[in-house]
């Protein structure tokens, strides 16, 4: 099938398990060399249930769904566009930039560490920048929490600093833009997770759909499998996990509306398949575009990406006990994307 984005293919039972480019020879014809197709993959043009994938020997699923595009994604980013807003001894909080997988998926962990390098995760930079920070001091020192745990040492001469891996308590969809909080010890996580699972930190979503859409309370029961490959929710009792997002419009504009989305829970691409069954999915959604037993929603918005970013962050440090919260405005590229909404001209910077 083919669409704006290029041609979308759909992995079939004789195709699961199969490589990535096993699968592209196939579908583009057997005429295609083997360094055609390894081209494609590294010239940025294959997506991987809309994700990049550079990967030609990545064994495929199922329920994967790819698509070819006629023209390559735009570079990938790299830990230069990944800021700190908070780094001590047990957490850091950064700014995740749109483009970057927040964590290396299972499947990639035994990658070796130059495959690794050709798409880094945020996961994988995180360690490099605060060992620079640190070398320049540049942390935050509050009294109450403990100087030197979590590799806050200070280098020696000659010496390259290293510093442990961060530990993930949660994600961030690869092209949502937004903060995001990793603990740097082992009890900083437990602590930290606890909060996640148990829903008592703050997290608000800025999001952009089509149409109109009032305040309201979205729960359903999330399955992986909603009967087509793709995740949803259900209707049989039993089964699924509850999931909530509290919606409010913020902005009217020409078409469409400025959402936030508040995460009670969160679940695996809640706010998108909430959005998506709700009838408004979200501008930029390649994945979600179509509820179950839906025609399949055609998104003219132009968004330049996923137009869902996750502005506020809020959580109980794990060793004070203090409340901290942390906002981010719309990243230069939504924004831009919300003032054409708006009817406001555009520079050329």
């Amino acid at each position: 099938m083919k669409d704006a984005q290029g041609k979308l293919y759909r992995v079939l039972p004789k195709q699961a398990n199969t490589t990535l480019a096993a699968a592209l020879k196939l579908w583009l014809g057997e005429k295609q060399s083997w360094g055609r197709i390894e081209r494609l993959v590294k010239t940025r043009h294959v997506l991987v249930n809309g994700n990049l994938c550079l990967d030609g020997a990545r064994r495929l699923k199922l329920t994967d769904v790819i698509r070819v595009l006629e023209h390559p994604t735009a570079p990938p980013v790299s830990e230069q566009d990944v800021r700190v807003r908070y780094l001590d001894a047990d957490v850091v909080v950064v700014e995740k930039p749109a483009g970057m997988t927040s964590v290396r998926h299972r499947e990639e962990q035994g990658w070796s560490e130059r495959r690794k390098q050709d798409q880094p995760t945020l996961e994988d930079v995180l360690p490099r920048i605060i060992a620079k920070r640190i070398a320049g001091k540049q942390t935050n020192r509050p009294g109450r929490t403990k100087p030197g745990r979590g590799g806050a040492q200070r280098p020696q001469p000659g010496r390259t600093l290293r510093t442990p891996p961060v530990r993930p308590v949660h994600r961030i969809d690869r092209d949502t833009s937004g903060l995001m909080v990793f603990a740097r010890t082992v009890p900083a996580e437990r602590i930290l997770g606890a909060q996640f699972r148990q829903h008592t930190t703050g997290r608000r979503y800025l999001a952009v759909v089509p149409g109109k859409v009032k305040a309201q309370t979205i729960e359903s029961q999330l399955v992986r499998d909603r009967g087509d490959g793709r995740r949803g929710s259900t209707e049989d009792e039993g089964h699924g996990k509850r999931s909530v997002t509290h919606i409010r419009p913020v902005e009217t504009l020409d078409g469409y509306t400025l959402i936030e989305c508040r995460l009670e829970t969160g679940r695996t691409h809640q706010i998108r398949i909430h959005l998506s069954e709700l009838g408004h999915p979200l501008c930029g959604d390649k994945v979600y575009g179509r509820a179950r037993g839906k025609e399949e929603h055609v998104d003219r918005s132009g968004a330049p990406r996923l137009a869902l970013h996750a502005c506020d962050l809020a959580f109980d440090h794990p060793v004070s006990g203090e409340r901290i919260e942390f906002h981010m405005p719309l990243p230069e590229d939504l924004r831009r994307f919300v003032d054409r909404l708006r009817g406001k001209p555009q520079r050329d910077d």
